[in-house]
């Protein structure tokens, strides 16, 4: 160990230790014995946790059409892009929920198959499987409407929520709505059925936003938010901010933001931002009102992913981008290189780089 450090007192070097990414972080467990018993204590491991979510990151899955195949990027404000890889999962899988720092992937060539995994540190868990047959579950597939997946990192507990309309087999959907929530403490699931009148339409299954130990998704007609109480298997409704304006080439987004609700609405011209700042009485503020005059060709496509106070990462057919709310300012942090086979926002995710356990 540096002989400088020796006279850091162990809260300064956990304080800087908590700034590096997650491989860098592993790596400087074998400097020494106190850096190693430093970043293995539970102070620790949450003070990382606390700071990664101050610094939300954009992770896309890119597929190649030229090669059939798809790899993963992580873009970050701060360290730029980076590739990496779900190779330690042994299965060709589709990524369809991201929480803290956690991904819940689904198996491409077998059905009703899940993983939860944390890529930086490659832990993974295999879910059991449910009792429910696929066929007979969801529809019209037999694949879950809605996959969500809601990481508690001060309990250091996970849920995943699979939930779609009931058909039984070989009979019309009945109206009823299937919920199947994953408790990572009792290793187990459990079931409750409810009737949802409200249709979710397949651009905004990927933004499922974890706030108030509840998930939340905008349902398709964009009428109100629907809210799933984890602790009570309960949904309740949430209302938009009275603002927010359908139709007329207006489409609305629902993001966390510095865990709060948020709702970003996108027109030929504008993009404005609300701010669930109080979510028992459903107070929304308005946070900014941002021209977008000057990537007005990107406009018909761009879909915002992941937000701070400071930023807000965007995606479009071929680029990821990111808008600095203080300076005003554009930049592009990716672009696609080759033919893909999807628009980056049909497969961006929010994500977070931490040390929560999947175990």
């Amino acid at each position: 160990m540096n002989e400088k450090m020796r006279f850091f007192p162990d809260e300064v070097i956990q304080q800087i230790l908590a700034r590096l990414p997650v491989k860098s972080l592993f790596r400087t467990k074998t400097v020494c014995k106190l850096w190693h018993r430093l970043t293995s204590d539970k102070y620790f491991i949450q003070l990382y946790n606390e700071v990664s979510a101050k610094n939300p990151m954009l992770l896309v899955e890119i597929s190649d059409s030229t090669e059939s195949k798809s790899s993963l990027i992580c873009v970050d404000n701060l360290r730029g892009v980076t590739e990496f890889s779900l190779d330690f999962l042994h299965d060709r899988v589709k990524v369809r929920a991201s929480c803290n720092g956690l991904l819940c992937c689904s198996s491409i060539p077998e059905k009703g198959v899940y993983y939860v995994c944390n890529p930086m540190t490659r832990e993974l868990k295999l879910l059991p499987r449910s009792r429910e047959r696929p066929v007979t579950r969801f529809y019209p597939d037999g694949e879950a409407t809605l996959v969500g997946l809601a990481c508690d990192l001060t309990t250091h507990k996970f849920n995943v929520v699979l939930a779609g309309y009931h058909r039984t087999f070989g009979h019309r959907p009945d109206g009823t709505f299937i919920c199947l929530v994953f408790d990572s403490v009792s290793n187990r699931w459990r079931k409750f059925v409810s009737v949802q009148d409200d249709k979710f339409s397949h651009m905004n299954r990927n933004q499922a936003v974890f706030v108030n130990g509840a998930l939340h998704w905008l349902t398709g007609s964009v009428s109100c938010i629907l809210a799933l109480d984890l602790e009570c298997d309960v949904w309740r409704k949430i209302s938009l901010p009275d603002e927010v304006c359908c139709g007329s080439g207006n489409r609305v987004y629902l993001l966390e933001s510095d865990g709060c609700l948020s709702v970003i609405q996108i027109s030929e011209v504008w993009m404005k931002t609300w701010l669930l700042k109080d979510y028992y009485r459903e107070e929304w503020h308005t946070v900014d009102w941002v021209s977008l005059r000057c990537i007005k060709g990107m406009v018909p496509s761009i879909f915002p992913i992941s937000q701070t106070g400071e930023y807000v990462f965007l995606a479009t057919h071929k680029q990821v981008l990111v808008y600095h709310r203080k300076s005003r300012l554009w930049k592009e942090m990716y672009s696609v290189k080759n033919g893909s086979t999807l628009p980056l926002w049909f497969s961006a995710h929010a994500f977070r780089s931490t040390i929560f356990s999947c175990y």
